[in-house]
């Protein structure tokens, strides 16, 4: 009797616990008392801790304050944010079951985030495990991108994908790096608002957007927080003992040293060593700097992180400040957690003309030699380029070739031109005469014929997948090979190089004999970057302030040129094989070099039928 008791009591008590809802916590409560980190996901692996990052708590409570509908995080790098997310994810899975959205700037970087974030979290937090069904069994509901539990589920998806933001409704949205988002997802419009209709049948609805910002006016979490209360987290002086927010103006360090980095208190002027940073963010506080009205917005910056030393920070201001002003945008973005303002959206070309010097291409410590070449129909304009360390250049020949470009004769003359600059690479736009760009660009090992393509978020070339992976196409169905050129984002690396007024990494330089004159350098600074506004939605556009701009093309193909040839990393690499190899014994080609090798045998198989001159550049190109 008494085991048939105990049995009883047993199983009034299981039925009890099962029946009692959890304990009303915060998601701070919840990740102290509940989540692991994982030793793949995280450098401290084991229980979380908000107060290793005290300002965290802050951020974490506001989704769980009833009167907060979405929060606007703005941020550097490097504090600890995708563990915030990740809390929350599991906070409702565990606590609050809801539908999830979680979208992220790509498919595939969801896909990333599901399995080196989410399913490590699920594995190592004892709380979570189980509740999301083992996706080896039958129709467990557990696909890397959707993933279903009592009560609710979890889709991950990018922002570039159109056809998930438009599916089921959602009650809590996480909107990681939004200002990494297309302007729009396909054709359906701006993929922030598509996630945020999906929420409207919800009274309890959460939304949390966070980005490191990019450029001001343009960024979609700057005007988010600015359309928040603000929030920005304070701590105390060590000496005062009154409150401030780090900013950066105040870090201070000896000349040449930024491993002296420390912090002057606004208040007082004593200095604060990096060993108070841990009790001043334990001490600290949110405090608004606006009305709130349903957004709560925080803003944090590298300063505070404690996986951060001020010392690197200073570090990387002085390598950023010294690599021209896209490595400075960065920093500012990246580590002060602030929009980048351009000083000034345009060049003016009288300030590049008192810079013309002049060089011997002997004198040059050059890596490498570039061409660019733009096509119109009564002529060729070419810019031959020298590269240095970090991308420095000297323009060698910037030349006119008059003619008909559907004529050979033409194509003769840049021909002769090349050889002798004996560039490494050449990139032809093909925009223009488009076959008479693929014939000569078949008879040079690297002749790249060349195809703009508009949007900020191209790169100025593709990676060696995408590129290889385009020959092979283009091969298959007879076409001839173009490479697509992100000319948005070149012409934005220019003319950030062009204002930069130190040599060094990225600068340009300009010799009279090169063929820098007025019309040379007006052509150079023809377009200017201005900010317009289509269906309440900011864009930037390069728009053309004089008809010619040749010489800006020109110089852009160039640099595309030296890029799509591997860039200068890879001659560095390839010297510094050359040079550990025993004397007289040849490098191994590499993997890339033997595949595009392969590619160039292919072509030469295919024309067959080609007279081969011998003074013509058909012949001695083929063999260059």
């Amino acid at each position: 009797m008494r085991n048939a008791a105990a049995i009883i009591s047993q199983l009034r008590q299981d039925a009890l616990r099962t029946l009692t809802p959890p304990p009303r916590l915060t998601i701070s409560e919840w990740a102290d008392r509940y989540r692991r980190l994982s030793p793949e996901s995280s450098a401290e692996p084991g229980q979380f801790r908000t107060s290793r990052a005290e300002y965290q708590r802050g951020i974490m409570d506001a989704v769980t304050d009833p009167t907060v509908d979405r929060l606007a995080v703005m941020s550097s790098a490097q504090i600890g944010k995708t563990a915030v997310l990740e809390n929350v994810i599991g906070y409702y899975i565990s606590q609050d079951p809801a539908p999830i959205l979680v979208l992220m700037p790509t498919l595939e970087m969801a896909q990333a985030f599901s399995k080196d974030r989410l399913s490590t979290m699920l594995r190592d937090t004892p709380i979570l495990r189980g509740q999301v069904k083992d996706p080896r069994s039958r129709d467990s509901g557990n696909t890397m991108l959707h993933k279903t539990f009592a009560g609710g589920h979890i889709t991950l998806t990018g922002a570039n994908s159109p056809a998930n933001l438009a599916s089921r409704p959602i009650r809590i949205v996480l909107g990681d790096e939004i200002d990494r988002y297309p302007a729009s997802a396909g054709s359906e419009g701006d993929p922030v608002n598509l996630a945020i209709k999906r929420t409207a049948t919800f009274w309890n609805r959460k939304i949390i957007l966070t980005s490191t910002p990019t450029i001001k006016g343009l960024s979609r979490i700057e005007h988010a927080f600015e359309n928040s209360d603000q929030r920005r987290y304070h701590v105390p002086c060590p000496d005062c003992g009154e409150y401030q927010v780090l900013a950066w103006a105040n870090v201070r360090w000896d000349e040449d040293r930024p491993e002296t980095a420390h912090y002057v208190c606004e208040h007082c002027g004593s200095c604060i060593d990096e060993r108070h940073k841990t009790a001043m963010l334990m001490a600290g506080q949110w405090i608004a700097g606006a009305p709130f009205t349903g957004t709560a917005g925080f803003h944090l910056s590298e300063l505070y992180s404690p996986w951060r030393r001020w010392s690197d920070v200073a570090a990387d201001f002085l390598q950023a400040k010294h690599g021209g002003s896209e490595m400075l945008k960065t920093w500012v973005n990246t580590s002060l957690g602030e929009p980048w303002e351009d000083q000034g959206d345009a060049v003016e070309p009288v300030g590049l003309m008192a810079r013309l010097e002049e060089y011997e291409r002997d004198d040059i410590p050059q890596l490498a030699v570039s061409a660019g070449v733009d096509v119109q129909k009564d002529r060729i304009e070419c810019s031959v380029v020298a590269w240095g360390g970090g991308e420095e250049a000297w323009l060698l020949e910037h030349a006119v070739l008059p003619g008909d470009t559907a004529r050979p004769e033409i194509w003769q003359d840049l021909h002769e031109l090349l050889t002798d600059h004996e560039p490494h690479a050449v990139a032809i736009d093909s925009g223009f005469n488009s076959s008479m760009v693929y014939t000569f660009c078949e008879r040079r090992r690297f002749a790249f014929a060349i195809k703009g393509a508009s949007g900020f978020d191209r790169p100025v070339v593709e990676d060696a997948t995408k590129r290889a992976r385009r020959l092979r196409n283009r091969r298959k169905i007879g076409g001839s090979p173009v490479q697509i050129i992100g000319v948005d984002q070149a012409k934005v690396l220019v003319h950030s190089r062009l204002r930069q007024v130190q040599p060094g990494p990225g600068y340009i330089h300009f010799s009279e004999a090169a063929g820098c004159d007025d019309e040379y350098f007006a052509q150079l600074t023809a377009e200017k970057l201005v900010v317009k506004h289509h269906r309440g939605r900011a864009s930037q556009e390069w728009v053309q302030q004089r008809p010619r701009n040749e010489a800006l093309d020109s110089f852009v193909y160039a640099l595309a040129a030296l890029r799509l040839w591997g860039g200068l990393a890879a001659v560095i690499a390839r010297k510094e094989r050359a040079a550990a190899m025993p004397a007289g014994e040849a490098p191994a080609p590499s993997p890339a070099r033997r595949q595009l090798d392969q590619i160039i045998k292919d072509r030469k198989r295919q024309m067959n039928g080609v007279t081969r001159g011998s003074g013509s550049f058909v012949s001695s190109w083929r063999n260059n």
